[in-house]
């Protein structure tokens, strides 16, 4: 047997490459409270050609799409030669053609893409005609499913280990590796170290690894380790957040590598060659290649293609302003879908008024719901919660709870493994009425009516006028308030979706917003609370009230929540206002409907939430390219298709708050949104590594996650069905267009201040453009905090061109 050269690596660089190896790496939320994640997190400090690089060389997956998208854009006229050029002209790399002729004729050539470097487990799946890399996904996975398992199984696996230590306990018994030919794994791993970081060591030391190979190696490990990898990170990343550990990555990375040291142990021999020519590999600096190089200037002159496009829609004539005080004012999260529906709802009546705000609506809240015992993060997951709150009523009805904990005891029951057989031999045949119902589109999914929530413990009566103003501000709403102020948070009702959370509120930590704005709307309707914000220059006239509502994305129904309205306070007729958004909803289904495949009619969108069999029940925010924060009047009248995100803002209301509602938004919203653009952009350029699958094949395991199949890793980020119609990708992959009307120097002056968003900007993860008062794109930011002027053509050309 060959020697390997051995490697003395000290602690210190052990736990340097890890780090860095587990920064690499994406949370993956649980579906329980699924949320978009930008799965190329940990690479924003590097361009995304350099980010290819490295993702083609531990995956041999490209973050691009396939050449022949590219050219068929351009054989359709929708990239045109000024947006070649526009793109050489961008690109760094002096290694870039001439010329758009010259790029045309690389483009006509076959992509080159590399082959993902090796693992051991993969060189001896060659050298011996068997699938251990197939093996540890499966053996894994059995083991993760169970460890992981968040309330699926009824016979949890014990948690009172470590991940690492409860692994090795279950593996040293687990047969199924030598039986396949894998000799001695059982002894080997009951041999192992007792700990993930001394287990780590002496598999480096045992692999012959160098300094320079470990953080592209461990990072490899951990890549192949799909879903299971992120939720681990996800793990971590909650204990960060609160400020305590979580080591369970480093144990996953610890027993991959034990995958790769068993193998190795029995084929060193025949590996050792291509072994060593692996590591040198891993050691060496990653390089974008030629092939790649033009992918890339393809790509972005696909995105200023699209960037045209908005501008011409920016620069279509506005609707006049009316100074007429509205007879409603309606507050939509800024989510894509919501654009839709509030275009939809200004084109009913001349006396409304629009607005776009985050969904959780200011109250970063962990909420008990009725008869629960679980915490709900209703807030975005960059933050923390600042409130506590329950459902009203809940310690006191105890009908209601007894009734929640006997559903949920039936529930279990059913499923135990004791009686799970009995159930259905027994009880079978009761079922048969709910199965046809389900099966012919009859199941009920109505929003959640749960009685009004209230915060525990209350907020102190300074703290509540503090809250309602942050929010105001931050609306850039602190005056001319209609009769009629509709907070309106939005969700998803559909069945037999293990996706259904991520179809809720992205800035709510996948749930619905009905619980937000109904708190916001309590605070705003307390005299006390008007009161104080009257002296902070908040006048909300005395006629006002606000009305809580939800807007159900998938039927485009509003519910109002007018029983919350107290009863000092007189409540307005909502009759007309009722129609108004009976209308609307109508509007905004028939637009959706020629989206939706096999709908096609506004009648024929709402049932999709009923139908358990529907794998596209909506697009959610598939289509997203653009985030928008400017007064409404820049973006209304103008179609954006539902692709933007709407923030309402006034910079002028800021200027002398320091541009504090700027930077929130910059630092918030603007980064929430950047996750999902990007969660939409790698499920659809990388299905197999950042995409779920197929949904027809999934099997939830553990309630954490899907598998595609019976067996195998966990997958993550969305299923095909979410950006895929069947004939095309419906999701357009391109870089979110951050269009801000604000002075660029109160914007530079934010970057400088936020080293990680800026890095998003500098490394153009997302574009940054700056807005005049008629909404053209005037200036776009050009990295290093330096401006410069864009001209998008002549603008009437260009709105007929959009036309």
């Amino acid at each position: 047997m060959t020697m390997t050269k051995t490697h003395t690596i000290s602690r210190h660089v052990l736990q340097q490459a890890v780090d860095e190896a587990v920064q690499r790496i994406a949370p993956l939320w649980p579906l329980s409270s699924f949320v978009a994640v930008n799965p190329f997190l940990g690479h924003t400090r590097q361009s995304l050609s350099e980010t290819n690089a490295v993702l083609s060389r531990i995956s041999g997956s490209s973050v691009f799409m396939d050449r022949q998208f590219y050219l068929d854009h351009l054989k359709r006229g929708e990239i045109t030669p000024k947006d070649l050029a526009a793109a050489l002209q961008d690109c760094r790399d002096r290694r870039k053609p001439d010329t758009p002729d010259a790029l045309l004729a690389e483009a006509a050539k076959p992509a080159q893409h590399p082959d993902a470097l090796p693992t051991i487990a993969e060189l001896a799946a060659e050298v011996s005609a068997s699938d251990w890399p197939g093996l540890m996904a499966e053996r894994f996975g059995v083991w993760a499913g169970g460890y992981f398992d968040e309330g699926q199984a009824l016979w949890a696996a014990p948690k009172n280990k470590s991940a690492f230590a409860a692994y090795c306990a279950y593996a040293s018994h687990d047969l199924t590796p030598e039986l396949l030919g894998l000799k001695g794994f059982g002894s080997f791993i009951a041999g192992a170290p007792s700990t993930a970081a001394e287990s780590i060591a002496a598999s480096c030391a045992r692999l012959g690894l160098s300094e320079e190979a470990l953080p592209s190696y461990f990072h490899q490990l951990l890549f192949s380790l799909a879903g299971w990898g992120q939720y681990a990170r996800f793990k971590l990343w909650r204990a960060e957040l609160g400020g305590t550990e979580d080591s369970t990555i480093v144990d996953l990375l610890a027993i991959r590598l034990l995958w790769e040291e068993a193998p190795y142990r029995q084929f060193e021999d025949e590996i050792t060659t291509r072994w060593a020519a692996t590591c040198a590999a891993h050691e060496a600096p990653v390089s974008i290649s030629r092939s790649a190089l033009i992918d890339s200037i393809l790509h972005d002159a696909f995105e200023i293609a699209r960037q045209h496009k908005l501008a011409a829609v920016l620069a279509a004539p506005a609707p006049t302003d009316s100074n007429d005080r509205p007879a409603l004012h309606a507050a939509f999260c800024i989510d894509v879908r919501s654009e839709v529906f509030r275009r939809s709802l200004e084109s009913v009546a001349p006396n409304i008024s629009t607005l776009g705000f985050a969904g959780f609506f200011g109250m970063a809240t962990n909420h008990r719901r009725y008869a629960s015992d679980v915490d709900e993060h209703r807030l975005p997951v960059l933050l923390n919660p600042a409130y506590s709150s329950k459902t009203s009523g809940a310690p006191t009805d105890l009908a209601a709870r007894y009734s929640a904990r006997a559903k949920r005891a039936w529930g279990r029951f059913k499923l135990a493994a004791v009686s799970s057989f009995a159930f259905v031999e027994s009880m079978g045949p009761v079922y048969a009425g709910k199965l046809v119902r389900d099966a012919l589109g009859f199941t009920h999914s109505a929003q959640s009516q749960d009685p009004m929530p209230v915060f525990d413990p209350p907020l102190a009566p300074e703290a509540k006028i503090s809250a309602a103003e942050n929010v105001l501000r931050a609306m850039s709403l602190m005056s001319g308030f209609a009769p009629v102020v509709l907070l309106a948070g939005h969700g998803a009702t559909v069945v037999n979706n293990p996706y259904e959370s991520g179809l809720h509120c992205g800035a709510c930590g996948g749930y619905a917003g009905d619980v937000n704005v109904r708190l916001l709307a309590s605070l705003l309707n307390e005299p006390a609370v008007r009161k104080g914000l009257g002296e902070r220059g908040i006048t909300i006239d005395t006629d006002t009230v606000f009305v809580a509502a939800l807007h159900n994305t998938t039927t485009d129904a509003i519910t109002l929540f007018e029983d919350d309205i107290p009863g000092d306070i007189a409540k307005p007729d909502l009759s007309r206002i009722k129609s108004w958004l009976g209308t609307a909803g109508a509007l905004a289904r028939a637009e959706r409907a020629l989206r939706l495949p096999g709908a096609k009619r506004a009648d024929d969108v709402a049932p999709r939430s009923r139908n358990w069999a529907e794998v596209r029940p909506e697009w959610a925010l598939a289509g997203c390219r653009a985030f928008i924060a400017a007064p409404r009047s820049r973006t209304a009248g103008r179609s954006l298709d539902g692709t933007a995100f709407l923030h309402d803002y006034d910079f002028r209301q800021d200027e002398e708050n320091d541009y504090r509602v700027l930077e929130l938004i910059m630092t918030a919203p603007v980064v929430v949104a950047s996750w999902i653009s990007l969660q939409y952009y790698g499920s659809t350029v990388m299905p197999t590594v950042f995409g779920a699958g197929n949904k027809l094949l999934h099997n939830v395991t553990g309630g954490i996650g899907v598998l595609e199949g019976n067996g195998g890793l966990l997958r993550s980020g969305l299923p095909w069905q979410s950006v895929h119609d069947g004939a095309k990708t419906t999701h357009e992959p391109v870089r979110l267009s951050v269009c801000i009307e604000a002075p660029c120097s109160a914007m530079s002056a934010i970057l400088e201040r936020h080293e990680a968003v800026r890095a998003l900007f500098d490394n153009r993860w997302l574009h940054l453009f700056a807005l005049d008062e008629t909404g053209a794109l005037t200036r776009r930011y050009a990295g290093n905090l330096t401006w410069a002027s864009v001209e998008f053509g002549d603008r009437t050309d260009a709105v007929e061109k959009a036309a």
